[in-house]
């Protein structure tokens, strides 16, 4: 039951945080027993805070504190990403329906803070296509079904950032129940591919006490490394291999 933990010291921990896993207990829990939080106090034996949340169905690194001053110091850096040069760096694995048109290209589009926060705010997310893939299974009128493999990078932290504006480019997440595309979601569960295909593989930042470099990466789980292999030329967890 423990988490893999990708780094630790007296101050802060990265683990790897399973798909399918809440973070911690909240509206959206409905009956959940099961949270990395609780987990993490048990597994640590000592109080944690956590600095940023992962969706249930995403997986990969996660970033927790021992004590308020270093959680509060690493918040503050993830709140200034958007500002200024970075000293966070967030890094994400998606796989997306269709072929952008560019190979690198943001997504500057206003997100709401979801259930009951209707208020929309500014928010940033930095694509990169690693690779991409085309299927012989038809799809929408077409003899064929294209994917790409995405680095992504959110600029902000608003709700469900990633998946949400991917949806509003036309490219949906796949796996993606809540704002995917059906008809995708099912062919790669035809290839037994049944998680959501979104993994914060990499987390790099300046320590708040002494400033080392800290860089975390997390391997792609087996069901995202069978999606990893339809990719050509082929990648293993997000680098594509020559």
């Amino acid at each position: 039951m423990d988490l893999t933990v990708l780094h630790r010291d007296d101050h802060l921990a990265v683990v790897d945080k399973p798909a399918g896993l809440m973070v911690h207990d909240s509206a959206l829990a409905r009956g959940e027993t099961d949270f990395a939080a609780d987990r993490l106090r048990a597994q640590f034996g000592r109080p944690i805070f956590l600095v940023h949340r992962l969706d249930r169905a995403t997986s990969g690194c996660l970033l927790l504190a021992f004590d308020r001053e270093t959680a509060s110091a690493l918040g503050r850096m993830v709140m200034a990403r958007a500002e200024g040069p970075e000293a966070f760096e967030k890094d994400y694995l998606a796989i997306c329906r269709g072929w952008p048109a560019e190979a690198r290209f943001d997504i500057d589009h206003p997100l709401d803070g979801g259930p009951g926060k209707p208020a929309k705010k500014p928010a940033l997310t930095r694509f990169e296509v690693l690779a991409t893939c085309e299927l012989p299974i038809p799809s929408a009128g077409f003899a064929t079904s294209r994917y790409a493999l995405l680095r992504a990078s959110p600029h902000s932290g608003r709700f469900r950032q990633i998946r949400r504006h991917l949806k509003h480019a036309s490219h949906h997440l796949v796996g993606d129940s809540s704002h995917g595309d059906g008809r995708h979601n099912r062919t790669f569960r035809m290839l037994g591919i049944a998680r959501m295909l979104l993994h914060a593989q990499r987390l790099a930042f300046l320590h708040p006490r002494g400033g080392s470099r800290i860089e975390a990466v997390a391997p792609a789980d087996a069901q995202f490394a069978r999606a990893l292999a339809l990719f050509d030329p082929p990648a293993r967890n997000g680098a594509p291999v020559d």
